[in-house]
């Protein structure tokens, strides 16, 4: 029970990773925010399994890619829960395509919602976090941001560019005892691995584990660096990619 009387909001928690990270801080003890953007019900079971595993739960809508509703999930938490000690931006999307073919609208959706949204609930978590000086943010990036992908230049940009706001963040914050760190995570059997059926067995290959990673996996990640166990690494891309990414 890490995080028994820790409150936390993981961002993009209706499904996938964030989903995973909600239950399994929510399983250690924590109170969690569920955010979710357009699937009520998907949240609502989330919060619910983080609520059969021993946590409490809330849900919230917003898209955090927009300040005030941003702004508003932390107010959340902060009004429901009396506390906020944890942060995961963990929501993202994703518009691939080649630079030549892809639409401005494409690039403009993938960096607000996965770059401009960890600016923006940041902002609004800072606030508290350094006068109750203890917090801990987790971005969850992806190696794609430290290895680029062809027909992602959005979502490789989005990506590579909360890396560099993961440290600069952490060296503005770290006299307050609030660390910033970020999981990169590979290829994880969620929804958008499954869309790439007609790829699986190349990317595979790429893989020296030679499999795809499941959500709790990445969310393991994220507990570690969310506990005071690691209270002393800030500023740290941890990745979680079976090797694909070593150098």
């Amino acid at each position: 029970m890490r995080f028994e009387g820790k409150v936390a909001v993981v961002t993009g928690a209706s499904r996938g990773i964030g989903r995973a990270i909600a239950q399994k801080l929510g399983a250690e003890g924590a109170k969690v925010v569920v955010n979710y953007a357009s699937s009520p019900d998907a949240a609502e079971e989330v919060a619910q399994a983080v609520q059969v595993a021993g946590g409490q739960a809330s849900t919230f809508q917003a898209d955090v890619g927009q300040l005030e509703q941003a702004k508003a999930l932390i107010g959340h938490a902060i009004e429901h829960f009396g506390d906020l000690h944890i942060l995961v931006n963990n929501a993202g999307i994703i518009r691939d395509g080649l630079i030549l073919t892809m639409k401005e609208e494409d690039w403009d959706s993938v960096l607000q919602t996965n770059l401009k949204s960890t600016f923006n609930c940041s902002k609004a978590a800072v606030r508290h976090m350094l006068r109750k000086r203890y917090g801990r943010i987790i971005n969850i990036t992806s190696v794609a941001g430290q290895m680029g992908n062809p027909g992602q230049t959005n979502y490789s940009a989005s990506k590579a560019g909360m890396i560099g706001f993961t440290k600069a963040l952490a060296r503005e914050v770290a006299s307050r005892s609030v660390t910033v760190n970020a999981v990169a995570a590979g290829f994880i059997d969620t929804a958008i691995w499954d869309r790439l059926e007609t790829m699986k067995d190349a990317l595979l290959e790429m893989i020296p584990l030679g499999r795809v990673g499941l959500p709790e996996e990445v969310a393991h990640s994220v507990a570690f660096l969310a506990s005071d166990e690691a209270a002393y690494i800030t500023g740290h891309v941890l990745t979680v990619d079976g090797g694909m990414g070593m150098h």
